[in-house]
């Protein structure tokens, strides 16, 4: 059995870290009109009629996947997805960004690829790139480290805080690319310490080697979801699946549930990885098993949201809100697993 506590990730404790980290910096909250709680995508902080948004993240341990295939020019739109896909589920439209890289000791050439990659990210997301620092830090570093911080506006008539949500509105599920930025250290365990495979290791019904799809970039989703906030449309929740999967619905409201079991047919790179003996209520708490954003919205908009999406990518009906306060998910093995 591999499971991501064994690959060294304790999602458990780390929330617990989070929690005891987040239950300090409250009371800095006093300073400021802060208009969502902890523990959202984005925090929002009130400007006059404007709310800004603001989340930060980093590309994770996907940047190991980069070093063996010596190829550092995707893992930049990694960067800037995993930002701004969180600001977009306050409601709120993503415009600027600053990054931070880290690294042991400088590499002009290297920098250069993340730069492009940076580039593409912003230019798919229509941001500015308007700073960032870079700093060597031998004995501290190794390698190096990516991420951003990123700011986004909304008018305060229009947040979408997930308070709203309520029992029959429909999930609406985009596809995502693949594993994204989430859940590298359990994959890089199954594929490549449990199966011995390598990242020249051609994928399964694919002429794609495993390197290549490791480093296939987060999936943006900024274009098809600030195009559906302009349209007129109630929509109640949104929500980006990251590590932790499904259970990310959580943070939108309390006192609801979530039922899923209209999912799409399970990627191979999933399938690969569960076949090395992780299990199954494993894969649904760590992957986004082929979601990488959620709409959530009534019943009788769900269709013409969905044809707005399809401009864009691949969307799908996958479950409904619930009363009972609980994720229930159906697998792709017809099993149902609930968190």
């Amino acid at each position: 059995m591999v499971t991501y506590s064994e690959s060294g990730v304790d999602i458990d404790f780390e929330a617990v870290t989070v929690s005891k980290l987040a239950s300090k910096l409250k009371s800095t909250l006093e300073y400021r009109d802060i208009i969502t709680d902890s523990g959202h995508y984005a925090a929002l902080v009130r400007l006059g009629d404007k709310g800004i948004a603001m989340s930060t993240d980093g590309v994770g341990s996907k940047i190991l996947i980069a070093k063996m295939m010596e190829k550092y020019d995707t893992i930049g739109i990694d960067c800037i997805a995993m930002v701004v896909n969180d600001i977009l589920c306050v409601g709120a439209e993503p415009i600027a960004l600053v990054d931070y890289l880290a690294v042991e000791e400088p590499n002009p050439e290297m920098a250069e690829e993340i730069a492009e990659g940076l580039v593409k990210g912003a230019i798919e997301s229509r941001i500015a790139i308007i700073g960032g620092e870079t700093a060597s830090l031998p004995g501290i570093i190794k390698d190096f480290d990516l991420a951003g911080t990123g700011i986004g506006f909304v008018d305060t008539d229009k947040i979408i805080s997930g308070e709203a949500i309520t029992p029959g509105n429909v999930l609406i599920g985009l596809e995502s690319n693949g594993i994204h930025s989430n859940g590298y250290s359990l994959a890089r365990n199954a594929i490549f310490e449990k199966a011995g495979l390598t990242v020249n290791d051609k994928m399964p019904n694919s002429d794609i080697t495993l390197g290549e799809e490791l480093l296939k970039p987060t999936r943006l989703y900024v274009k098809p979801i600030v195009d559906l906030l302009k349209k007129d449309f109630d929509i109640k929740g949104l929500a980006h699946i990251t590590g932790g999967g499904f259970t990310n619905l959580k943070r939108l409201k309390d006192g609801v549930g979530y039922e899923i079991k209209d999912l799409p047919e399970i990627q191979d790179i999933f399938k690969l990885i569960y076949e090395q003996g992780v299990p199954i209520e494993e894969m649904y708490r760590v992957f986004n098993m082929g979601i990488g954003f959620v709409v959530i919205a009534e019943e009788e908009e769900a269709d013409e949201i969905m044809n707005n999406l399809k401009e864009y990518c691949n969307c799908y009906k996958i479950g409904k809100v619930i009363e009972e306060d609980k994720i229930t998910v159906e697998t792709f093995e017809v099993t149902t697993i609930e968190y």
